[in-house]
Order: C-alpha cells, then structure tokens, then sequence
C-alpha cells in the first residue's frame, strides 16, 4: 500500500508556488473567488469564531495546505478596512474550512 506523500507533488522545492484555485466543490455544487458565505465556525478555537459567527463575507482566494486541507480566504463584508483583505493585508482576511461556510441566499450579502 503507497502512502499519500503531499510533499512529492512539490517536487524539490516545498516553497514552490502552488497553483491557484479558482474554484472548489463544496456539498454538491462550487464555491469560487468572490463568491459570498456565512461564516459559521465549527470550533470555536478563538474569540473571532465567535465574533465573526454569522457574518456575511467575499472569497478572496481559495488556499490549499501541504496536507491537502482546502482553505476559504475571506474578507468580511461589511468591515470598513475590508479592501485592506483584499491587499491581503493582516487582520482583514480570514481563513476557514469548507466545513466552517454555509451558502448564502442569492442578494443576500450585498
């Protein structure tokens, strides 16, 4: 049995550029770069679980680990600094799980 080697695909240089996803399959349908979600975090490993619960926000890219766990880069959308996220800038862009968004009703967030 070959065991799953998520560093092999990077070849030499583990701090290579990955390619960017546009795009993810999420429960039957896909999520994309600027899609909106409700933030919904299913631990609550810090106080921004809590607070950020339920807020509306944009994808601003789509990460993918060494471990292959797929991330949601997200700016809140009605944080004032959030084109500061979108600079990727700290503090105005926050990383989640699949598991941790639910859809969005369509003009919902805006």
């Amino acid at each position: 049995m070959t065991e799953h080697n998520p560093w092999a695909a990077l070849g030499d240089d583990p701090f290579s550029e990955r390619p960017a996803r546009e795009s993810v399959r999420w429960h039957g349908g896909t999520l994309h770069i600027g899609d909106q979600v409700r933030l919904a975090p299913k631990r609550n490993a810090d106080a921004l679980d809590i607070v950020l619960r339920g807020r509306i926000a944009t994808i601003e890219s789509i990460e993918q680990d060494y471990e292959d766990v797929v991330y949601l880069a997200v700016t809140i959308n009605d944080d004032p600094g959030a084109d500061l996220g979108m600079l990727r800038q700290p503090g105005h862009r926050f990383f989640y799980t699949l598991d941790d968004v639910e859809a969005v009703a369509a003009g919902e967030g805006r």
